[in-house]
């Protein structure tokens, strides 16, 4: 491919609910401009941004694939990202890369949680776009209902540039409103079409909806009011001028529509891209961290490292977007974030997983290069002593976990290096060990996405693991004061032991975890002793008295003892310190504590009755509800312990429509009826004996 200067290129990322479409979609840019010579399908798992075998057995997208094509003498490079909840952090990194995005609409479903959450992404990195209702020759599909659905969520600068010839299986072609012209298309997957007339029962219809944008596009410019008032019309460079500064101004969101797979209207979102969208020029400037970039082909080089993918041939690759300067092949460059030189090994544009060789590249373009040393996703890389750097990517916190198992010994050996690699290219994931359960735990943004990160273990590392719910981190605590002594005597032939303690143990405020004070006066204790009967506390604490959880938000008050000359020593008051402990805890009301999450259940109307029910019945506590368009949020409470099915019971209820999001919030005190319940597990794992329960 030849080499594009910023103002030639269009940086997109095609972004929507799951099943909306967008690969599809992209299969038909990508052979409307020649890219390919057949309309590729998700079904016949040959697309090109779909290439991963994960995606192709699920008939998903599970990672963003960038690919790039040439139309009307201009180079897009389009992002094709997952719309599944479970992996809308890639979408999210993959938006720093771009300048504006296509958000597509299923015109069967209409807006879903995955619509709202792409549009709050676009919303948040300010970015321009349009939306594609896709699917117009579905069975149920509705252009007006999905329309008004868009509308009633994001606001009336949704508007339709384009209105449809037919609908369901008779959809046949568009409506253009700008230019007042039928594009018919000739069936079969070729994607030609044919300029008519438009449908004499469709004239009223269209000129009502084009009046309506033109007198959108002049709400926006003074002067093209002023001459729309005046004239009563607006040339057809004067509609399309203003409709691109509005678009770029994110005061209007063009509406266009299309069946990705008939291959309908794909030409004209592509000119619409074209002509509506800005270049990377355009955005002026970019915030950063450090300094401020000026986009230019002049200036120094600055580019950010959105995606890292590991592939099998060529290792680590990184894909950058290049947002000032130019670079080569051997360029050695500057990671600011981590201080450290690198060194290019080739530069190559993506197409899908395929890699095509270039010699340089500059501003506005988006490349990937292999085999960086310590370069990670969301590094900023530019030329020395630039010293730019850009936001860090804000990915979401895991919202469930499980435990992991190595099968054998060797999985077991092998996993930490798996690790390494599959955070490197999800830095989403988390797999580390629980060093209060001594589990490897990992966690995910669902359990969708915690599957596959155990089947990739499996296929590209050969690391077999069994999938479990997570042991819950229990906590102990007090609810009442003690007094008590500790002391431990111990006489042998030689020299003895000898440690006596007086402690008070009182409950403190939730999260205030452990505090020790000393209150010894006289010199009871000598005070080189002291540190050893806080260190006896700290260490019992972690194993807990009643269930062998770590004991917190409790207060260990230090006010007397005694000690002898010859026998006494760091280890005996360590000693005593723990029997105290042991003591003093038992005759302070022990209890319980388990995790609460803060819960958000995306739903609509129909559901939300069953989904609060459901709720309730895990003990759940509703804090309210919200209402954005027809999408219910629904807040609650919920012990962690309840939530570890929640996710497939949604799925159930929702028949897939629902989602949800959770975050750690406080610790409570379990109900005393399932207390027994977790001391009795805790007995036949052995974290307690049956005698120490039983003292």
């Amino acid at each position: 491919m030849k080499q594009y200067s910023a103002d030639k290129i269009r940086n997109i990322a095609i972004v929507g609910h799951g099943s909306s479409g967008k690969t599809s979609l992209t299969s038909a840019f990508l052979f409307d401009s020649k890219v390919t010579n057949r309309l590729t399908k998700v079904d016949k798992e040959n697309t090109i941004t779909d290439y991963d075998p994960d995606e192709k057995q699920r008939k998903i997208s599970i990672n963003s694939a960038l690919c790039h094509f040439e139309w009307n003498d201009h180079k897009i490079n389009l992002i094709d990202c997952p719309g599944y909840s479970n992996f809308l952090w890639d979408t999210r990194a993959s938006l720093r890369a771009v300048d504006a995005g296509a958000l597509v609409v299923c015109a069967v479903s209409g807006v879903e949680v995955g619509t709202e959450k792409c549009w709050e992404m676009l919303e948040e990195l300010g970015l321009p776009r349009i939306f594609i209702v896709n699917k117009l020759d579905r069975e149920n599909s509705d252009f007006s209902r999905t329309v008004n659905s868009i509308q009633d969520f994001f606001g009336r600068k949704a508007v339709p540039v384009q209105i449809p010839i037919g609908s369901e299986q008779n959809f046949k072609g568009v409506i253009d409103l700008i230019e007042k012209k039928a594009y018919l298309f000739e069936g079969g997957e070729t994607g030609g079409f044919k300029q008519g007339d438009i449908p004499e029962d469709m004239k009223k219809e269209v000129e009502k909806k084009a009046e309506e944008l033109t007198e959108m596009i002049a709400e926006n410019d003074e002067q093209l009011m002023e001459k729309y008032f005046e004239n009563g019309e607006l040339s057809a460079k004067e509609l399309v001028d203003g409709f691109k500064k509005s678009v770029f101004e994110r005061q209007i969101f063009p509406v266009f529509l299309a069946s990705a797979e008939k291959n309908i209207g794909a030409h004209q979102i592509l000119d619409g891209i074209v002509d509506l969208l800005p270049n990377p020029l355009e955005r002026k400037e970019i915030k950063a961290e450090k300094g401020s970039v000026k986009l230019s082909a002049d200036s120094p080089f600055s580019s950010f490292v959105f995606k890292t993918i590991s592939d099998p041939y060529t290792g680590r690759i990184s894909l950058m977007r290049i947002f000032s300067g130019k670079v080569t092949g051997d360029s050695s460059v500057f990671n600011t974030g981590k201080d450290k030189n690198e060194k290019f090994n080739g530069l190559f544009f993506m197409q899908g997983k395929e890699q095509e060789e270039i010699e340089s590249a500059g501003a506005g373009d988006i490349v990937g290069t292999a085999k960086l040393k310590v370069t990670a996703t969301g590094d900023t890389l530019c030329d020395k002593g630039s010293n730019y750097q850009f936001k860090p990517i804000n990915f979401p916190k895991p919202s469930i976990s499980f435990a992991i198992k190595p099968k054998t010994r060797e999985d077991e050996d092998k996993i930490s290096q798996a690790v390494y690699r599959i955070k490197d290219e999800d830095p989403t994931a988390i797999i580390a060990r629980d060093s209060e359960t001594n589990e490897l735990i990992i966690s995910g943004n669902g359990q969708l996405h915690v599957e596959i990160i155990t089947e990739r273990l499996k296929k590209r590392f050969n690391v077999d693991v069994e999938l479990k719910p997570p042991k819950i981190s229990y906590k102990e605590t007090i609810k009442g004061k003690s007094d008590v002594q500790g002391r431990y005597k111990k006489q042998t032939g030689g020299r003895g032991q000898y440690g006596d303690v007086h402690v008070k143990f009182e409950p403190l405020p939730r999260g205030k975890d452990f505090e020790f004070e000393n209150k010894v006066f006289g010199g009871a204790i000598p005070k080189n002793y002291i540190p050893s009967v806080e260190k006896g506390i700290e260490e019992s604490r972690k194993r807990g008295i009643i269930a062998g959880y770590p004991t917190v938000d409790f207060k260990a008050i230090l006010y007397d003892g005694s000690y002898h000359e010859v026998d006494s020593s760091d280890i005996a008051f360590k000693v005593a310190a723990s029997l105290a402990f042991k003591k003093g805890i038992k005759a302070a009301k022990p209890t319980i504590l388990e995790p609460i999450m803060n819960v958000e259940v995306y739903t609509t109307e129909t559901y939300m009755g069953d989904i609060m029910g459901n709720l309730n019945g895990r003990r759940g506590k509703v804090q309210g509800m919200e209402q954005k368009g027809n999408m219910r949020i629904i807040k609650a409470q919920v012990p962690m312990a309840e939530m570890l099915d929640f996710e497939p019971t949604l799925t159930s209820i929702t028949g897939g429509r629902g989602s949800f999001i959770m975050e750690m919030s406080h610790y409570e005190e379990v109900p005393a009826h399932l207390q027994k319940d977790i001391i009795e597990e805790s007995i036949r794992e052995g974290r307690i004996k049956k005698s120490d329960e039983d003292e």
